[in-house]
């Protein structure tokens, strides 16, 4: 913050976690397990039918997919704008139930589960 009386107004500030751990974007994860390429591509289809809704998401910044062969997991992560976050939480996170809903119905999909993080650039 700038010092007493200085004529500039402070500047916004991003959250922090603590002093040295700040962020600006919020990440919602989608995860699965699969059972064989059959139930990763059924997974995929299934993402594909629903991630249009993503779109018009207020302050999207990106869509991620990780897929491990080794350990046969797929997750989808959404990015977003710590400041949009709640009313995308407000909305329960749409369409996370459809999806997630849906994937759990697929033959060999296991451990569906959802977790939330945040994300920071690292200077190097």
């Amino acid at each position: 913050h700038p010092p007493p009386g200085h004529p500039f107004p402070p500047v916004a500030t991003m959250p922090e976690i603590t002093k040295n751990v700040s962020f600006d974007t919020i990440a919602r994860e989608w995860r699965m397990k699969w059972e064989n390429k059959e139930t990763l591509s059924k997974i995929q289809e299934t993402f594909d039918s629903v991630k249009s809704e993503l779109k018009g998401l207020k302050g999207i910044k990106a869509v991620q997919r990780t897929v491990c062969g080794g350990c046969l997991d797929y997750k989808i992560s959404v990015s977003v704008s710590a400041d949009a976050f709640g009313d995308w939480e407000k909305a329960e996170f749409t369409p996370e139930k459809k999806f997630l809903e849906a994937a759990a119905k697929i033959d060999g999909v296991t451990k569906v589960e959802t977790q939330t993080f945040t994300l920071m650039p690292v200077d190097l």
